[in-house]
C-alpha cells in the first residue's frame, strides 16, 4: 500500500505484539516458501473495522488485521469467502488471501498488501469496470448460499426469489430492530421507517433478475492500482444492482467518471437516482445501530418516499 518505516521493536501496535507477530511470521513464512520476519509495522487501524497493520520484512508486505469480539473467527472467514467469491463469479481483482489464525480468544486475517497509487479520473472509471464485471454475474434468488457481514453486522442471506421481499425480510426490518434496541432511533423515526417498508412494492421499481452485489461498494472499498480496481471488504450476497450503485458515494461525492465507466458494461435504470437514497436507507439503519450521528441522513432518506 504505502511505505512502511515504523521498526516492529517501538511500535505499540498491538500485531506487533510477540503472540500475534509470530503465528504470523509463521503463516507468511508457509505461504512464501522462505523465512519471513516483521521488520517494519504501518498501523492502519483508520483503513479497517478491526485493529489493522502492513507487516513488511523489506521486500515483502502483508496486511493484517485482527479483532476479538466472540464472531470475528466468523467474519473473517466469510470476509475469506466473500473475496473469493469476488474473483471466481466476477473475475475482478481482490487482495490474494494468504489465511486467518487463531490466537486463543483472538483471530488475525492475512492478505498479500497492495500497492496502491494516487486516483485520477481513469481509476473512478475503473471502479465502475469492476462493479459492472460483479453485477454480470446472475442468481435465480436474492441471497446467498450462507450468511456474511457487513462490517460486524450479522446479515442474514436466506434465499428469497424477489428483491422488495428480500430488502425487506433480510436487511431493513432487522437492521430496524437493531436501531430501536440501540437507543438511537427516536420512535417518531421508526414508524416512519415503518410506513417506507409497507409502500416498498411500489417503490422498488422493475423487477430485475438478482445480481451479485459486494454488498458494500463505497468508495473506501476499491484500491487503486496499476492493474486496476481491488476491491475489498464485501458483504456478498446475490440482490439488486442499484445497491452497490447506490454505496459508492455514502459517505462522500464521487465522479461521474464511475458511472460512466459501469455504463459501458452495464446499464443503469432511468429511475436510478429516484431509488438511490431507498437502497441507502439499510445503511443508515445499520450505522445508527452503532452511532446515532447519521439519523439526520436517515430522516432525510425516508422522508423522500413518504
Amino acid at each position: 500500500m504505502t511505505q512502511m518505516t515504523t521498526k516492529h521493536r517501538s511500535s505499540p501496535h498491538p500485531l506487533s505484539n510477540d503472540a500475534l507477530r509470530v503465528p504470523i511470521e509463521r503463516r507468511v513464512s508457509q505461504y512464501l516458501g522462505r523465512p519471513w520476519r516483521v521488520e517494519m509495522v504501518q498501523n492502519r487501524n483508520d483503513r479497517a473495522s478491526h485493529s489493522a497493520a502492513i507487516l513488511s520484512d523489506g521486500v515483502f508486505a502483508v496486511f493484517a488485521k485482527f479483532g476479538e469480539n466472540p464472531l470475528v473467527r466468523d467474519q473473517f472467514s466469510h470476509e475469506v469467502a466473500g473475496l473469493r467469491l469476488l474473483t471466481e463469479r466476477a473475475g475482478i481483482l481482490t487482495p490474494a488471501v494468504i489465511g486467518n489464525i487463531n490466537v486463543k480468544d483472538r483471530a488475525v486475517m492475512i492478505l498479500e498488501a497492495v500497492q496502491v497509487v494516487e486516483r485520477q479520473l481513469n481509476h473512478w472509471r475503473q471502479m465502475g469496470y469492476a462493479l459492472a464485471l460483479i453485477h454480470r454475474a446472475k442468481w435465480d434468488r436474492c441471497g446467498l448460499e450462507t450468511h456474511s457481514y457487513w462490517g460486524d453486522i450479522y446479515q442474514d442471506n436466506q434465499p428469497i426469489p424477489d428483491w422488495p421481499s428480500f430488502y425487506r425480510e433480510r436487511r431493513l426490518l432487522p437492521r430496524l430492530k437493531m436501531a430501536i434496541d440501540s437507543g438511537h432511533l427516536p420512535l417518531s423515526v421508526a414508524k416512519q421507517v415503518d410506513r417506507l417498508i409497507a409502500r416498498l412494492p411500489e417503490l422498488c421499481g422493475p423487477e430485475v433478475q438478482p445480481a451479485l452485489l459486494h454488498g458494500d461498494a463505497h468508495q473506501n472499498n476499491f484500491l487503486s492500482t496499476s492493474a486496476g480496481a481491488v476491491m475489498i471488504d464485501p458483504a456478498v450476497h446475490y440482490g439488486h444492482p442499484e445497491l452497490d450503485l447506490a454505496y459508492v458515494d455514502l459517505f462522500s461525492p464521487v465522479p461521474e467518471d464511475i458511472f460512466d465507466g459501469y455504463g459501458e458494461i452495464a446499464s443503469i435504470e432511468g429511475g436510478f437516482k429516484e431509488r438511490r437514497d431507498l437502497w441507502r436507507v439499510s445503511a443508515w439503519l445499520g450505522i445508527i445501530a452503532k452511532d446515532a450521528s447519521f439519523l439526520d441522513r436517515l430522516v432525510a432518506a425516508v422522508g423522500k418516499y413518504l
